[in-house]
């Protein structure tokens, strides 16, 4: 979303996925993470040994069948924490966009400027990390949007089901027509001329 207000010349579409910066809420843990002092507190949470165990675990469980697509995500996700830098620059980014009250950085009132581009929102339905809500109101005020809320899927759409991820991004790419590329038409955008 940044770039494409910063540097509109890179762009001549938007696809967000479960996008973060569209409203103030965001799941517990993530606004737990930002606790002052907790990342002292993380390290026993993620023992390499702990972490380890879990990974062959999981990779029985998911030649089994028996670990669906989006637990596997969310296990990548929390064993890449295993080691302390990682565990170090993920609290930063967390820290820079998010506060225990939740989202800090909020794009809302810059989505006018996504109208000069086709823009595609893709949400699951069950969506536990940012809400499903953040979509519905990225779309309303985003011209030439469309919106893609998948059934029976979480945060990690492109994961859960990458088949019916993949059709619904071509379908997009087809029936879209590029947007104009430079910054001409953002200022446009922004002097109100373009609706």
């Amino acid at each position: 979303m940044q770039l494409a207000y910063q540097h509109p010349e890179l762009l001549d579409r938007l696809i967000l996925v479960g996008s973060g910066g569209l409203g103030r809420e965001v799941s517990w843990l993530l606004r737990m993470l930002t606790l002052p002092g907790f990342d002292y507190v993380m390290p026993f949470g993620f023992l390499k040994p702990m972490v380890e165990l879990g990974t062959a675990m999981g990779r029985f469980a998911g030649r089994s069948g028996f670990l669906n697509k989006r637990l596997g995500e969310l296990w990548r996700g929390y064993s890449s924490l295993a080691g302390a830098p990682n565990r170090s620059a993920f609290v930063r980014t967390m820290r820079g966009v998010i506060e225990p009250g939740g989202q800090m950085v909020n794009a809302t009132d810059r989505l006018y400027l996504a109208a000069r581009v086709p823009t595609l929102l893709v949400w699951g339905d069950r969506d536990g990390i940012i809400p499903v809500e953040h979509a519905d109101a990225a779309h309303a005020e985003i011209g030439r949007s469309r919106l893609e809320i998948m059934d029976r899927l979480g945060h990690f759409p492109h994961v859960e089901d990458p088949e019916r991820f993949a059709k619904v991004l071509i379908d997009f790419l087809l029936t879209t027509e590029a947007g104009p590329v430079g910054p001409e038409p953002l200022r446009d955008v922004i002097l109100g001329n373009v609706g």
